[in-house]
């Protein structure tokens, strides 16, 4: 059991999280921006850092962490289908859940701790989804 962990969680996990930390400081910055700055919804801000996000992580994973050299427009397609299901998921269960808990703090507070564990979540679906179903390496 632990080697098969150790399988999933070897170089291209660290890549994987070195490129996310170059996402995650931009995105995070569009979204929390485009909420509390420009006071655009939950929702559009959260998009806006995936979109941005996601355009970036495509080539860096792509070519660096999973060094993948696939140029058929599947894989785009792939792609696009696990960023949308992880982002779905973790966005919609996040605040779903931070509703519930902190129910007695403002819908400000609630939507920006839904974010932040918004991010957590899509970091580790997104992983499995990249690396197992949009970069998946053929056989």
């Amino acid at each position: 059991m632990i080697e098969k962990l150790k399988d999933k969680f070897d170089i291209t996990f660290i890549k994987f999280i070195l490129v996310g930390i170059v996402n995650t400081l931009v995105g995070t910055a569009v979204m929390f921006l485009a909420y509390n700055l420009f006071h655009l919804s939950y929702w559009i801000s959260s998009a806006a850092n995936y979109v941005i996000g996601s355009i970036c992580s495509y080539f860096l994973n792509k070519y660096f962490t999973f060094q993948n050299k696939d140029r058929s427009p599947v894989i785009i397609i792939k792609f696009i289908i696990n960023i949308t299901i992880c982002y779905l998921i973790a966005y919609g269960g996040a605040q779903k859940l931070i509703l519930l808990l902190l129910s007695d703090f403002s819908k400000q507070w609630q939507d920006n701790i839904a974010m932040i564990c918004g991010m957590g979540l899509f970091v580790i679906l997104n992983y499995f989804g990249q690396r197992f179903f949009a970069f998946k390496k053929k056989d």
